[in-house]
């Protein structure tokens, strides 16, 4: 059995916040187990484990497993890094489906470019567009809404607040919005009872994100339209299977979301998103901020320009 971890660190474009912590670069880590890859790279703001957590489990499991026994990873981007490399993928899942666009940033901005936004779409604008929220003044944020409801107006609209607003905040929010073109709000507020609220006095569609995450209770309800599966941040694949499972009990929509994970945690996310919900654009475009990959357009991880931080195999 060969065992290698490796650790990355790719610039952005531009600096990102992410629950007030400002990165201008994403640092992860790569495992590979029999030179099948996973990537383990959690995401701060958002991770309840820092890298430097994940890499010391990563190397204590690999530690395990070169002993000849089973490795148990308790981190969620640690279990999903070692189940993607160590997961026996189905053969011939259907070609993925592109996914929706991502647009994040200052609301001001994005109107001045709106229209060579609107322009690189040509005569076939996208059938869904995803907007973080209740970042900026809502006044502003309201008015992108509905500049681009007004010009794209065949394109339903996704909103991610990640949890960013108190009840009546997301509620003024609502009331405000043209909701015939919201294909549905993520996480309005932080409490599941608060966003149910939400849903319950303003008719918006909903969907669960953080709340899958961070593991909370949640019930099936009619506002709620779709479950946002981020495998980095929930861990297992089991785990993310029975949520799969959850959301066809529940008649909901699954949406398989990234983190901003490389080129190849991206690639991995896309697999997934084949088999779990092959007929649903995933949320996986997180790409475009990277200015470099970790692997080629062939998927040949580029080990040369990743740092090692381990090598190692056992007779098994």
């Amino acid at each position: 059995m060969q065992l290698a971890l490796y650790r990355y660190s790719l610039p952005f474009r531009q600096p990102l916040i992410f629950k007030g912590n400002r990165l201008v670069n994403r640092e992860g880590l790569l495992v590979c187990i029999n030179g099948q890859w996973g990537e383990i790279a959690s995401l701060p703001g958002f991770s309840t484990e820092t890298l430097a957590d994940a890499e010391a489990e990563s190397l204590a499991c690999l530690a395990t497993m070169q002993r000849g026994e089973k490795a148990t990873p308790t981190l969620p981007s640690v279990q999903f890094g070692f189940d993607c490399a160590q997961r026996q993928w189905p053969a011939n899942l259907p070609a993925p489906l592109p996914p929706y666009p991502l647009l994040q940033g200052v609301p001001r901005e994005l109107m001045l470019g709106l229209d060579n936004i609107v322009a690189s779409w040509g005569a076939l604008p996208p059938f869904r567009l995803k907007l973080k929220v209740a970042r900026y003044a809502m006044a502003e944020e309201l008015a992108l809404i509905n500049q681009f409801a007004i010009r794209l107006p065949t394109t339903k609209l996704i909103l991610d607040a990640n949890g960013g607003w108190t009840r009546e905040e997301a509620q003024r929010f609502c009331m405000r919005l043209p909701l015939k073109q919201i294909d549905y709000l993520e996480e309005p507020c932080a409490a599941f009872a608060d966003t149910i609220a939400v849903a319950e006095a303003t008719g918006v569609s909903i969907a669960l994100d953080e709340t899958l995450s961070r593991q909370e209770e949640w019930v099936c309800h009619p506002q709620i339209k779709a479950l946002v599966i981020k495998p980095t941040l929930i861990g297992s694949l089991n785990a993310c299977e029975a949520l799969v499972q959850r959301a066809s009990d529940c008649n909901l929509r699954v949406v398989i979301s990234s983190s901003f994970e490389s080129d190849l945690g991206l690639g991995l996310l896309s697999r997934l998103a084949s088999e779990w919900a092959p007929d649903e654009p995933p949320g996986l475009d997180t790409g475009h901020w990277f200015t470099e990959r970790v692997a080629t357009t062939a998927g040949e991880v580029m080990t040369e320009n990743l740092h090692c931080l381990s090598k190692m195999e056992n007779s098994a």
